[in-house]
């Protein structure tokens, strides 16, 4: 793993911010902050979506890459570029590198989401798979640096990524009069910090609060340390958040304006991307939805009855990671059920079953029977099912069916992290 970083002076300003926004300008979307009422009725805050999932490669990384490409001098843009990242800052560099004829190179981990890999690839980059996370995959980037003169931007620590990343900011105070609060997605920390640092110049009574991923909470080690220091990243949802060790740059600009940070599990994240998809018709990956996941678990009561924006920073899930997420979060919310039951192996058992769950208007979604190792009564099977029912009340309306039908349900399944 890399060594610990040195604490910069801060070396970005408000005025960085201005002239990034006039620079990338005609080349990234301003996106919308629009009102969700569904969401503020769920969660009891007065909550407004940053839509950064809207850009042309699905995250607000966009922002930071065209900032830091039309930078360049001649002499780099004609070597080119390289950065390590998993996923939405390559797809950034490589979109707007193709736009503006820059070669880019991009060291993603091995796991890296396939979807994004192959979009990188179709964008005319050269992928390079290397590492189980970021930390790995930077070792080889700063490798090929070294060999073949290539420039490296940090996706999140870059004094240019940091200042594209604070037009978000900008765009928010003006979409949104009297924002009290923004909720931030925090992985390497360029998000929160340009952010903040753009915000808390135009209007420092707004809190900003950032949210980072239990599995891979680097922000919260810093600030205990009082300086970044890596951490172990283990598997998450919010896979763009999976960043072992927070930017010092990012972090010495964050540390003074960011008001809290709190961390989410799994389950939440999950049930975040169900909800965006039902309430919102948005496909959002886990660290966009990390910021609902946040309130929906309770882990922002302060913020209840406020004006409240979500920066939903991206959208670039892979469909079949996509797939497993919705079902996992049906499960979390009581929406699925699995349970397995035991019914007469007679003719009729089944249609019995069957038809106990249609009446009490659940939804078999699947069944299957275990005669072989089921036990020693052969006049009796074990059946493990999955049903659809309305919520965890209706699951509970459904077992009590059962039971006066006699059939005795013997297990039920949790849904596991």
């Amino acid at each position: 793993m890399a060594a610990t970083q040195a604490v910069p002076e801060i070396d970005v300003r408000f005025e960085d911010i201005l002239a990034a926004r006039e620079r990338i300008g005609d080349g990234v979307f301003v996106t919308p902050c629009v009102e969700s009422p569904t969401l503020s009725a769920l969660t009891g805050a007065e909550i407004f979506c940053k839509l950064e999932y809207e850009q042309r490669t699905g995250s607000f990384k966009e922002r930071g890459a065209c900032n830091a490409l039309l930078q360049l001098s001649p002499d780099e843009r004609r070597r080119g570029v390289i950065a390590a990242s998993a996923g939405n800052h390559a797809l950034a560099l490589a979109y707007h590198g193709k736009r503006l004829g820059i070669p880019v190179t991009v060291v993603m981990p091995v796991h890296a989401p396939l979807v994004k890999q192959r979009r990188c690839r179709e964008l005319g980059a050269r992928v390079v798979n290397h590492g189980d996370n970021i930390a790995e995959a930077r070792q080889r980037a700063d490798e090929l640096v070294a060999s073949e003169r290539l420039v490296y931007i940090n996706g999140f620590n870059d004094a240019a990524i940091v200042a594209g990343a604070g037009t978000v900011g900008l765009e928010i105070l003006e979409q949104v009069p009297g924002v009290e609060a923004i909720v931030v997605p925090v992985g390497g920390g360029g998000l929160v910090a340009g952010l903040a640092l753009a915000v808390k110049e135009r209007r420092p009574g707004v809190r900003i609060v950032g949210v980072e991923p239990a599995r891979c909470a680097s922000y919260g080690a810093a600030l205990a340390a009082g300086h970044p220091v890596p951490v172990t990243a283990k598997s998450t949802l919010a896979d763009g958040l999976a960043v072992p060790e927070v930017g010092a740059r990012s972090f010495a600009i964050a540390r003074t304006r960011v008001d809290e940070v709190v961390t989410v599990e799994e389950d939440a994240i999950a049930l975040s991307i169900l909800r965006l998809a039902e309430l919102e018709k948005g496909v959002v990956e886990g660290a966009g939805a990390a910021p609902l996941a946040a309130i929906l678990a309770g882990r922002l009561p302060s913020l209840r009855g406020k004006r409240v924006v979500l920066v939903l920073c991206g959208g670039n899930i892979d469909p079949l990671v996509f797939s497993r997420v919705i079902e996992h979060g049906l499960a979390v919310d009581g929406r699925l059920v699995k349970f397995d039951a035991v019914i007469s192996d007679r003719p009729g058992g089944l249609a019995d079953l069957a038809g106990t769950i249609a009446r009490c208007g659940a939804s078999v979604q699947e069944i299957n029977h275990e005669r072989t190792f089921g036990g020693a009564d052969v006049s009796i099977v074990r059946v493990e099912c999955i049903v659809e029912v309305r919520d965890r009340a209706h699951a509970e309306e459904l077992f009590e069916a059962l039971l006066s039908r006699g059939i005795r349900v013997v297990s039920r399944a949790e849904p596991s992290v």
